[in-house]
């Protein structure tokens, strides 16, 4: 499943801009498959500035551990609590209530600048 209505990154995180200035932020269904049962995230704090293609957190399955990695430089505006009592969110809604952060850019066009669905489809597909 790869909605069309979000912007990718080759980490396989999606974003998609939930309000002007802001953007949420999750994990692809692709990447929630791939690490297997999600058992713990550690989420950035509000307030905290991330800088694009760097660390912000980390996700711990069953299976390893995956640093999650900022798409756009800003700053966190929002995490998503339930996360810390019921990280299988990310399995079971990756793309809804399994979002992870909000963030508010630094640079809207740094959104422009991720994969189209399409463009992520491709990616996935030749690895």
């Amino acid at each position: 499943m790869i909605p069309t209505d979000v912007r990718y990154t080759r980490e396989h995180e999606w974003v998609k801009e939930v309000s002007e200035g802001t953007l949420r932020v999750g994990i692809t269904d692709f990447a929630q498959e791939a690490l297997g049962d999600i058992v713990y995230v550690d989420l950035p704090e509000v307030g905290e500035a991330v800088e694009a293609g760097s660390s912000m957190g980390e996700l711990e399955s069953t299976k390893s551990v995956s640093d999650l990695y900022a798409p756009v430089t800003g700053t966190v505006t929002a995490r998503n609590e339930k996360l810390q009592s019921a990280p299988e969110l990310c399995n079971t809604d990756a793309y809804g209530e399994g979002w992870i952060v909000e963030i508010a850019p630094a640079d809207d066009a740094e959104l422009q600048g991720l994969l189209s669905a399409q463009d992520y489809e491709a990616t996935i597909t030749s690895s």
